[in-house]
């Protein structure tokens, strides 16, 4: 007897299918592709730090703001380059961002908190130089790669 329903469910499930199949009409569909071009702004800034974790911090604290697409600390030039939607966001947030992290940007205060909570090697000198070109080391920073 379950041989007899089992195969009964199965007689109609395929008769099912094959006139969902059937009625199906056959339509000539054309695929447009709209080719959205994103503006994306690049700019770099100073934003003081010491060493690779807070290279990590900082980069981290901006690709948090919605619509950064990249950004990259240097901590020899303690200047980060980002790139961003400018639809999306603009330099102010990013600049709020890093200083919600603790780090200190051209143009915001680090938030003091923040930095009481950063590793020592992170605290770093608040009249360190911003942006540099890169050709002179304000400080032996080699003990600090994390």
């Amino acid at each position: 007897m379950k041989r007899v329903i089992l195969s009964a469910a199965v007689i109609v499930t395929m008769v099912f299918t094959s006139c969902k199949n059937e009625s199906k009409k056959e339509v000539d569909t054309t695929t447009t592709e709209v080719s959205k071009e994103i503006a994306m702004t690049e700019l770099s800034f100073g934003v003081r730090g010491n060493c690779g974790m807070c290279k990590k911090t900082i980069e981290k604290a901006a690709n948090s703001v919605e619509g950064v697409a990249t950004a990259n600390w240097d901590k020899d030039k303690k200047k980060i380059d980002v790139a961003f939607d400018g639809s999306k966001t603009d330099e102010m947030a990013v600049h709020n961002a890093i200083a919600a992290s603790g780090y200190d940007t051209e143009k915001v205060v680090g938030n003091e908190e923040a930095y009481n909570n950063l590793p020592g090697c992170c605290q770093y000198d608040h009249t360190m130089l911003m942006n540099q070109t890169g050709e002179n080391k304000e400080t032996d920073s080699s003990i600090h790669e994390h």
